[in-house]
């Protein structure tokens, strides 16, 4: 595995520390008046979900980790697990639901997502970026009110809420961004 200097760790990297391994979520670069510069990493673990603060220097070398990306198509849930089939291989896994985290209404039958290996161990899962939903229930539209950019609150039919602008209205399909939980655009 390739080690990098303490300042080039980026958002996004997967860094061996401490016997684990840690996705870099944050990254700020500090230059104090006294002392050298360092990068401030706040860093979350793969495997159990736990935050870490670490102070990284320029001489500093870290460990990072490339993870396997892999095509999966999302089955059936069964018991808490969320049953996944390779696209290539036909070989089918069982992950904890717990993986997709808020994000796991999005989550449909049939719905093809990238799951991150580590050696052979499912550590991540990324559903697409856009995904098209219903709105089962939201206001009505208030007349007078659509000249200001304002948005209003609308129910969809995995159960998550969202905003929506004043011209969506029930039974429509809209797409939302899975990584903010925001509405995009119309379906």
């Amino acid at each position: 595995m390739p080690k990098i200097n303490g300042n080039e760790i980026r958002p996004g990297n997967v860094l061996e520390h401490n016997g684990g391994l840690w996705a870099a979520v944050k990254v700020e670069h500090v230059k104090p008046g006294k002392g050298g510069a360092f990068a401030q990493v706040e860093l979350r673990n793969l495997r159990n979900g736990s935050k870490l603060n670490e102070r990284f220097r320029s001489a500093d070398k870290v460990e990072r980790v490339r993870l396997e990306q892999r095509d999966q198509q999302f089955l059936y849930e069964t018991d808490g697990m969320l049953v996944f089939m390779d696209t290539d291989t036909f070989e089918q896994i069982e992950l904890p639901a717990e993986i997709l985290g808020d994000r796991r209404p999005f989550l449909q039958d049939g719905m093809t997502i990238q799951i991150e290996y580590y050696d052979s161990e499912a550590l991540n899962a990324t559903l697409p970026q856009k995904v098209t939903c219903k709105v089962v229930e939201t206001e009505p539209v208030v007349k007078g009110q659509t000249a200001a950019n304002s948005f209003k609150p609308a129910v969809l039919d995995n159960g998550v809420k969202v905003m929506v602008p004043p011209f969506v209205g029930p039974d429509e399909d809209i797409v939302v961004n899975t990584e903010t939980m925001d509405y995009a655009e119309r379906a």
